[in-house]
C-alpha cells in the first residue's frame, strides 16, 4: 500500500502528469461518446473537465502542477484553430456569395449573446465587475480574458464563463435545434459557433463537416468583432 502511494505521489509531481491525464481521460470520453453514439449529453470536453477536476482535487493536485504538463496540448490549441481554415478554404466560394449574410448574422449573434447576459446580470443586481466579466461569455477565452481586462472585469471570471458557456451550449444545443426543426449543418454549425466558440465548434465538427467549417468561422468571427466592438459598447452602455 505505501509502494502505491508513493508512486502516486511520484507520478502526480512529475510534469507528465497533466499530459497523461488529459489524454488518457479525453481518448476514453471519446470512445465513451462514440460507443453510445455520441448523444450531446456524452459531449468528451465536459466529462473530462469533470473527470480531471475530480481526480485533481481528490489526489490534491494543485493546479499549477496539473498544467505544468497539460500545457503541451494547450500549446496545440493555436494550431487546432488554424487547421480549421482549410475547411473553409474548401468552401470559398460559397464563403463568398454569402460573406452579407454571415457578417449580419454574426453581428446580430453576438449583440444578442452579449446583451442578454448583461441585461439578466444587471437585472439580479451583479457588481459591475461580473457584468462586464460576463458580456464576452460568448467569444474563444483568451480574447474573452483580454476583453474583459480591457474594460475593468476579472479575466479568470471571464475565462470561467467562456467556458462554461461552451460546454452549455454544445451540449444543448443540438436538442434545441432539434426542437426548432432547424437540420441544414451550415445552420447549426455557424449558430454553435457563435454562442459556444471553440468548444462549440469542436462539438459539431464531431457530428458534420460543413457544419464544423461554418462553425469555425462563426466563433472566429465573434473573436474579431467582440475584440473590436465590444469594448466601445461596454464603455458606452455600462
Amino acid at each position: 500500500m505505501n509502494e502505491l502511494v508513493e508512486l502516486w505521489l511520484y507520478l502526480s509531481a512529475s510534469p507528465l502528469f497533466g499530459l497523461a491525464a488529459t489524454v488518457a481521460v479525453y481518448v476514453l470520453a471519446t470512445g465513451l461518446s462514440a460507443r453510445w453514439g455520441q448523444p450531446p449529453w456524452a459531449n468528451p470536453v465536459l466529462w473530462s473537465v469533470l473527470a480531471l477536476a475530480g481526480l485533481l482535487l481528490a489526489g490534491g493536485i494543485p493546479y499549477s502542477a496539473y498544467f505544468a504538463g497539460a500545457q503541451f496540448i494547450h500549446f496545440l490549441l493555436g494550431p487546432a484553430v488554424v487547421a480549421l481554415g482549410w475547411l473553409l478554404w474548401q468552401r470559398r466560394e460559397a464563403l463568398r456569395r454569402r460573406a452579407p449574410a454571415l457578417l449580419l448574422a454574426a453581428l446580430a449573434g453576438g449583440a444578442a449573446a452579449a446583451g442578454s447576459a448583461v441585461a439578466l446580470a444587471l437585472l439580479l443586481g451583479l457588481p459591475a465587475d461580473v457584468v462586464v466579466s460576463l458580456a464576452p461569455k460568448s467569444v474563444t477565452a483568451p480574447v474573452a480574458m483580454a476583453i474583459a481586462e480591457r474594460s475593468g472585469g476579472v479575466p479568470a471570471l471571464a475565462a470561467v464563463f467562456a467556458v462554461l458557456t461552451g460546454l452549455v451550449g454544445a451540449v444543448t444545443a443540438p436538442y434545441l435545434f432539434t426542437l426548432l426543426r432547424i437540420t441544414e449543418p451550415a445552420l447549426r454549425g455557424f449558430a454553435l459557433g457563435t454562442t459556444s466558440h471553440g468548444i462549440g465548434a469542436a462539438r459539431a465538427l464531431q457530428v458534420h463537416p460543413e457544419a464544423g467549417a461554418f462553425a469555425g468561422l462563426a466563433f472566429a468571427l465573434q473573436a474579431v468583432l467582440a475584440a473590436l466592438l465590444l469594448p466601445l459598447a461596454l464603455t458606452l452602455f455600462l
